[in-house]
């Protein structure tokens, strides 16, 4: 296991991040009992793992409270992060959202079912368009000052709301977003679009969920016969994860690269990622410890050039508006006076 720098910040995570929606079966098949959750835990951290990804959400708070307990007397050398802003229904508008009440009650609630006095990075989980950007990282650089967090990321966002909130962070002396949390993966590239350009822009670490698109991306739901209590078919899962003729596409080159390098398709759909950009730290879940051992061995995967121009090529995408006129002919030839190809960058 190698190390990366979180952002700014000095701190070292573990190349691979931890992701621990899965610890508890309250989710039904989508989790793994607090026996193989355990189990789960210590292969990652005995692999050399450090960083570990949870929410308040995550099935109804176990995940927390799981943690707290795994983490044990090994607490300092885990980098723990976790969310808030999600809420099952309780009747409560104000048990959701990104303003300050709800991250006070959350955090302090979190705290207690981690069995930590603070946390390492704190994530907002999605932008509720209802929060003004001031009061949110007001908020937050609150959270900081008081010790009980110590970095602050964001996940699921417009690129414009994370410029804009480190941009008036930068300037009032407040703490900034040093990392991003966006779905990606071959199946999901349209972050490349407006997200990952900006996080490089503003040297923030990328945590992708979903890498595996929901397991799509391993080729398991190309047989119509699936398991119906596989996680695609659960019902927090539907709607997260397309089942398209181009998720298809994308899932047989998948398994022939696999099938090339005696590999498994996991394997290579994460090895993808590592050609993203050295800011890219997936998230990995697992139900078991075979399938974390499984998804850990992508780190020994080396893709040629052959076979990353294929996966590209098979999930490429459009960049739409400004991205394709700007690199048109016309618009080079334009903007560099004839010159692009003289001019050195």
């Amino acid at each position: 296991m190698k190390y990366k720098i979180l952002g700014k910040t000095g701190v070292r995570v573990s190349e691979v991040c931890l992701g621990a929606m899965t610890f508890g079966d309250e989710w039904g098949p989508f989790g793994a009992n607090k026996e193989e959750s355990k189990k789960v835990f210590d292969a990652f951290v005995e692999a050399g793992g450090n960083f570990v990804d949870t929410a308040n959400l995550y099935t109804n708070g176990t995940s927390e409270k799981f943690l707290g307990e795994f983490m044990g007397t090994q607490r300092e050398r885990i980098v723990l992060a976790t969310k808030y802003t999600n809420s099952l229904p309780t009747g409560d508008p104000n048990s959701a959202g990104n303003h300050r009440k709800n991250l006070v009650q959350s955090l302090d609630a979190s705290l207690k079912r981690l069995k930590t006095d603070y946390i390492d990075l704190y994530w907002i989980h999605c932008w509720d368009f209802m929060s003004s950007v001031e009061s949110v990282m007001r908020a937050l650089d609150d959270a900081v000052r008081s010790g009980k967090v110590l970095y602050v990321g964001i996940s699921d966002a417009p690129a414009w709301i994370v410029s804009r909130a480190n941009t008036m962070a930068e300037l009032r002396g407040w703490s900034p977003f040093v990392a991003l949390q966006v779905e990606y993966s071959l199946a999901e590239r349209t972050v490349e679009r407006e997200l990952l350009p900006m996080a490089k822009e503003l040297d923030l670490t990328v945590t992708p969920w979903g890498p595996l698109n929901g397991g799509t991306l391993t080729g398991k739901y190309l047989d119509k016969n699936a398991d119906a209590n596989a996680r695609y078919n659960t019902e927090l899962a539907k709607g997260l994860y397309s089942e398209s003729e181009r998720v298809n596409l994308i899932a047989r080159e998948v398994i022939r690269i696999a099938k090339d390098l005696d590999k498994t398709p996991a394997q290579v759909a994460l090895a993808w990622l590592k050609t993203r950009g050295p800011n890219i730290l997936p998230i990995i879940g697992a139900k078991s410890v075979a399938q974390l051992h499984d998804n850990l061995g992508y780190l020994d995967v080396e893709l040629t050039e052959t076979h990353i121009n294929s996966l590209n090529s098979v999930s490429a995408i459009e960049m739409g508006f400004p991205f394709d006129f700007m690199t048109s002919p016309m618009a080079k030839n334009v903007m560099y006076a004839g010159m692009r190809e003289a001019i050195e960058v």
